[in-house]
């Protein structure tokens, strides 16, 4: 079998059968297939990225599995993908290399829940083990908006924070990402697991440091959660609405988002639901601080549109409201139009609906905000997911220049690099610890700008550039 990206000399028929009995995927449609994620959000990652495939998928059910798939990829010099539900919208699951892609989505066991933790394997869908967890009274302390399709090791080694942030803060804040085992691409690949602070060694680097086999992450009691929206005539009310609610003490939000009442137009299963052309309040509210949610907007200005448990949105035929979240805002949008993009924006801390309100007219009828809450360190922050109506790269620089110019800090959505985004600068850190797990640098090490000019170094000697 010849190679299919056109960038490996490998014998991938071969190599093929020297994985047996591990599933594998050659047809090269369907390998192509599995070589793409959410990159397409973005028109710059869509033109870069579009024509970067695999060679072959091989799809291991068990560790014992992956480590024959490791060791054997380690003997060929394989260059080696991870890919979860392929959910990412940075090209993390893309074959930069070529060659082999190991989906993780077999290993989906759920391995122990106990108080306050569950403990799965990197392919468990974070969606089954949410119903898992609630028939033991809790729930996940922070998910995807994709939850659906998002695998638990996905999450870890590509997002930062979800549905349950505005109350529980983010994965890496102490306590949420509770361990992690990973395992090495060597001759004999090992597993090694990480605790505590340690496991923000491998999160968070998109599965270039380490191939995620099973994570333990931190649970929290169930709630009777009601979907609560709420609309406002200008969206300076509606983001001041949303601050108060985040720091309220007597309603426990477990999703607190505002968005642009232009994006609301694209949300077409909302219709006869909320007030058309009014800026929108999305939340989770635990029922018994429902009547708290009432007052607090209708003080504020807001009409309260829907506040709904999970029995009544299945009768009204509604999704859940995280659907009109974090980045599935954009994916509603993108459904009905193909030239729209986002970007990922910070905000000023503590939030300020008077900068918020200031920053608008400066950028333009081209950038529609929708803001998130979350908590950091303890802290409640907001960062914005705008709607971009994308025209030219030049344009997409000059409203990222405008936020930044005003205080609010771009962490590009437009890059495919590690380096680039919310990271921004080399994480030495990681990289040691690519050198240690990986030392060929076999996993997908082109998405690191800064793994060439360190790779022949020690993990000590890249870990005192962290120092500096």
């Amino acid at each position: 079998m010849s190679s299919i990206s056109g960038k490996t000399t490998l014998d991938w028929g071969a190599f093929a059968a020297e994985l047996a009995p591990v599933a594998l995927i050659s047809e090269p449609v369907l390998v192509k297939k599995r070589s793409r994620d959410f990159f397409w959000y973005s028109p710059i990652l869509n033109q870069k990225l579009r024509k970067c495939f695999g060679d072959l998928v091989a799809q291991p059910k068990t560790p014992e599995e992956l480590r024959h798939v490791l060791a054997t990829s380690y003997r060929h010099d394989a260059p080696i993908t991870l890919r979860g539900g392929g959910t990412g919208n940075y090209g993390q699951s893309v074959p930069m290399d070529g060659g082999l892609i190991i989906e993780t989505t077999g290993m989906n066991r759920i391995l122990e829940i106990g108080h306050g933790f569950v403990r799965a394997e990197a392919g468990a869908l974070m969606a089954d083990i949410n119903a898992a967890l609630k028939e033991t009274g809790q729930e996940l302390a922070m998910f995807p908006s994709t939850q659906d399709i998002a695998t638990i090791g996905g999450f870890v080694a590509g997002g930062s924070a979800g549905i349950g942030s505005v109350a529980n803060g983010a994965l890496r804040d102490p306590g949420n990402l509770i361990s992690l085992t990973a395992m090495s691409v060597e001759e004999a690949p090992v597993e090694r697991q990480f605790d505590g602070p340690d496991a923000l060694h491998v999160h968070h680097a998109w599965g270039l440091n380490g191939v995620i086999t099973d994570v333990t992450i931190r649970t929290v009691p169930t709630r009777n959660w009601h979907g609560c929206m709420a609309t406002f005539d200008s969206y300076k009310g509606a983001y001041a609405a949303g601050c108060a609610l985040a720091v309220a003490e007597d309603i426990a939000c477990k999703l607190v988002s505002t968005v642009d009442a232009r994006i609301t137009a694209y949300f077409p299963r909302l219709s006869g639901h909320i007030r058309p052309d009014h800026h929108l309040l999305v939340s989770l509210v635990p029922a018994e601080d429902v009547p708290a949610f009432f007052a607090l907007v209708e003080g504020m200005g807001g009409h309260v549109d829907l506040a709904m448990d999970d029995a009544r949105r299945q009768e009204l035929n509604l999704p859940h409201v995280f659907d009109f979240s974090y980045n599935h805002t954009t994916l509603q949008v993108l459904k009905a139009d193909r030239s729209a993009t986002y970007q990922q924006v910070g905000c000023p801390i503590p939030p300020d609906p008077e900068k918020v309100d200031a920053l608008r007219p400066l950028l333009g009828d081209d950038v529609w905000m929708h803001h998130e809450f979350a908590r950091l360190g303890g802290e409640v922050v907001t960062f914005d997911l705008p709607i971009i109506w994308f025209s030219t790269p030049e344009r997409l620089a000059e409203i990222n220049a405008i936020y930044e110019t005003n205080g609010f800090p771009v962490y590009d959505a437009h890059t495919w690099r590690v380096e680039g985004g919310g990271l921004k600068n080399a994480d030495y850190i990681h990289l040691a610890w690519k050198k240690r797990m990986d030392p060929k640098g076999l996993l997908n090490s082109p998405k690191s700008a800064a793994w060439d000019t360190v790779k022949h170094l020690s993990p000590e000697d890249i870990e005192a550039r962290a120092k500096t």
